[in-house]
């Protein structure tokens, strides 16, 4: 079987995370054909693609405190669910948007909506039909997953993350390598100066720059940059070989180069 590798091309890059409702179409272009370009090499990884919400989900998700669930003394049910639905709403338009740019570059890629197959309890992830996935890959096609809402059989509600979604993912299919696109070109010591750069992380060296890496850039409901390094982490320690790159979407050619795997920002790994 060829390499597996879960692919995500985070909101702060796709998107404006400080201009509400706003893609970056010329970066989306040009990351649909380095993906293109990458699977079109003889030994080409089979990819699952996830993509953040950025500046679409996020506002929505921010302003009805849609992660948290519904109000525990249950006032104003009403409001809670049509900020559900207004987040669902702009979740699922940047992902036509991202969708368009993957049709336009000719890669066979396929959505598959989490909110309408994926159950949680408590902000994790409960059950999950993997088959339709499964069946895409085997075919040769690029599923395509993304931040949503979902139900929550005990908060009512909630929001994924892609980052959540992978770590179910990833304990059932097994990745070679996951990596996250984004904005930075590596995680920070001493963010947001950026001036001592992290070549690795590994469970040991975590607690020496945690202090450091800070959140994230723009409106982000679902943790930062601290987050994505935990949840990375705890999958490098319980998957044998799998490693996490962070790294920089934004530099021309860099996510063929991950692809094909180089590597670069920053390494996580188990050891």
């Amino acid at each position: 079987m060829p390499e597996l590798i879960f692919l995500k091309l985070g909101g702060s890059l796709i998107t404006d995370k400080t201009r509400p409702y706003t893609p970056r179409l010329d970066i989306l272009a040009n990351l649909a054909q380095q993906i293109r370009a990458a699977r079109e090499l003889r030994s080409g990884p089979a990819l699952v693609l996830g993509h953040g919400s950025g500046s679409f989900g996020h506002v929505a998700a921010r302003e009805y405190k849609t992660r948290e669930g519904l109000p525990p003394d249950g006032a104003q049910t009403g409001d809670y669910w049509f900020g559900f639905s207004e987040v669902w709403f702009q979740a699922s338009a940047l992902n036509r948007i991202v969708m368009e740019a993957l049709h336009q570059a000719g890669v066979p890629a396929l959505a598959l909506a989490p909110v309408s197959a994926v159950t949680a309890r408590n902000g994790k992830v409960s059950r999950w039909d993997l088959s339709p996935l499964k069946a895409a890959l085997s075919g040769g096609l690029v599923p395509v997953v993304y931040g949503d809402v979902i139900f929550d059989e005990a908060r009512g509600g909630t929001i994924l993350s892609t980052e959540d979604l992978f770590e179910y993912l990833a304990r059932e299919l097994r990745p070679n390598r996951i990596l996250l696109a984004g904005l930075e070109e590596a995680v920070w010591a001493d963010f947001p100066a950026r001036n001592q750069r992290v070549e690795k992380i590994s469970p040991a060296s975590f607690n020496e720059v945690r202090q450091g890496v800070g959140k994230s850039h723009g409106a982000d409901v679902t943790g930062g940059m601290e987050s994505k390094v935990r949840q990375m982490l705890a999958l490098a320690r319980e998957i044998p070989g799998l490693t996490a790159q962070i790294f920089s979407g934004e530099a021309p050619g860099n996510l063929q180069k991950a692809l094909a795997g180089h590597n670069l920002g920053t390494v996580i790994c188990a050891e």
